[in-house]
């Protein structure tokens, strides 16, 4: 069953539009915690995927996030 979840999980993409963005991963369940960040410099990629334990990300800092649904950036202009 594990194996058919993660078939069928959707992976995002973001790239780090300047140093320092963090990428947070929330929990699932009846309390929503942190339990997983990365830091990315200026141009790292990070390609992710919801899991059993993951249920939400949150992104921190000038980034281009893509998904299937399509693609958003939080840079202003």
């Amino acid at each position: 069953m594990k194996e058919d979840l993660f078939n069928k999980t959707d992976f995002f993409v973001v790239k780090a539009l300047e140093d320092g963005v963090n990428v947070i991963g929330l929990t699932r369940g009846s309390d929503t915690r942190f339990h997983h960040t990365e830091k990315l410099d200026k141009g790292e990629i990070m390609i992710a995927q919801f899991t059993e334990h993951t249920s939400a990300v949150k992104v921190r800092g000038k980034a281009i996030i893509q998904t299937s649904h399509g693609e958003i950036s939080n840079e202003t202009e």
